[in-house]
């Protein structure tokens, strides 16, 4: 059977309308241009004849339910069908607080995005013949009431079982946390840790066990493509962030090969930000000074903050590089062991674990 669809990814929206935006001033995230930015996408997905848009999860800026109300509607007027998940940002409290949803209430927001009647916070759904979309919740709460990344065991039988029962379908899943590293060490990085879920592996297990190839993901805010034992961890950056990307996925499968061409188009501009990559990307360097000195001072390195005080300034852009994708460093101002640590992000470095696959603009055999 010869198999093809077109299909686009848009992740971490973090929508918020005016009334709701919360102002930090360390905060990378642009949220005053999540509504325009996303309109943007929905304006050019619009005329790209798609089967279906996928958002991996922060589809508001925290929780709040004027914005999660905005976006469902927003979603129910388009010509093609959105499946959605929970971020952290979207779940952050088990009950309400007066800012955010409750946990459980998630899935009746989006009831036309994937969840039907459902109760839980993950799903299955056939958007056609053929392809099956798995959308999984990898948010959860620690016996202190502490929000994680993981899927709970019922979650992962579920799976198991759901997958059973389509051994002859294209298979797509979906969940907020990454599965697989995409920098170097990020499942013992300090920093990286808090984005992967922490049962990665058991998920992965099932999954390959399954043969199942494709995993989107989001939380990171970056653009990279991981793969690693026959999966594909394809996280997109987030619309409020430099450099603003969303990827549209056409793909084909036929009897032999799954053929799969992904290209990232950006937001370059908005009516009120007439040069918003400009802006961003010094918007975000602005606000790295106390992201790169804690990550200085965290081990590997282990800096005192003396010392990180004097190379902070040298990574100033080091997160935007990395957010964009197919990162080159090179760092000839910084003391040998900083430059080799730092350098060893750029995309270069790490080909033989992607097998040469870019970030951006990707045509893959699989």
């Amino acid at each position: 059977m010869t198999l093809a669809i077109r299909f686009a990814v848009a992740s971490d929206l973090h929508i918020g309308l005016t009334h709701t935006i919360q102002d930090h001033p360390t905060r990378f995230h642009l949220v005053e241009v999540s509504i325009p930015a996303f309109e943007h996408v929905l304006d050019r997905l619009s005329q790209l004849n798609l089967d279906f848009l996928l958002i991996p999860g922060d589809l508001t800026q925290h929780g709040e339910p004027d914005n999660h109300q905005w976006l469902s509607q927003r979603l129910a007027t388009l010509p093609f069908p959105t499946y959605v998940i929970p971020g952290n940002h979207d779940v952050p409290v088990l009950d309400a607080d007066g800012t955010s949803i409750a946990w459980k209430d998630f899935p009746g927001y989006y009831q036309h995005c994937g969840y039907r009647l459902r109760q839980e916070l993950y799903y299955t759904v056939s958007p056609r013949p053929g392809v099956r979309i798995i959308g999984l919740n990898s948010n959860q709460f620690d016996h202190e009431g502490k929000q994680i990344g993981n899927i709970d065991r019922t979650q992962l039988n579920w799976l198991e079982n759901i997958l059973a029962k389509s051994q002859d379908e294209l298979i797509l899943v979906m969940v907020h946390h990454n599965v697989l590293d995409h920098f170097p060490n990020q499942t013992k990085h300090p920093i990286g840790r808090r984005y992967m879920l922490r049962n990665a592996p058991a998920l992965l297990k099932i999954l390959r066990n399954a043969k199942v190839q494709l995993v989107f993901t989001g939380h990171l805010h970056v653009q990279d493509i991981a793969h690693q034992a026959g999966i594909f961890d394809i996280t997109t950056g987030s619309l409020v962030s430099f450099p603003h990307p969303y990827r549209v996925i056409e793909l084909r499968q036929d009897e032999e090969k799954m053929h799969l061409s992904i290209a990232s188009p950006r937001v370059e501009n908005l009516p009120d930000w007439p040069n918003l990559q400009q802006f961003s990307r010094e918007w975000m360097g602005d606000r790295s000074l106390p992201f790169m000195t804690y990550m200085l001072t965290q081990p590997p390195l282990n800096l005192d903050r003396s010392a990180a005080a004097i190379a902070a300034p040298h990574l100033r852009y080091f997160w935007a590089t990395i957010a964009d994708g197919d990162p080159v460093f090179q760092y000839d101002g910084l003391e040998e062991e900083l430059r080799q640590h730092f350098e060893a992000y750029s995309h270069q470095y790490s080909q033989e674990m992607r097998l040469g696959v870019k970030d951006n603009q990707v045509n893959l055999t699989l």
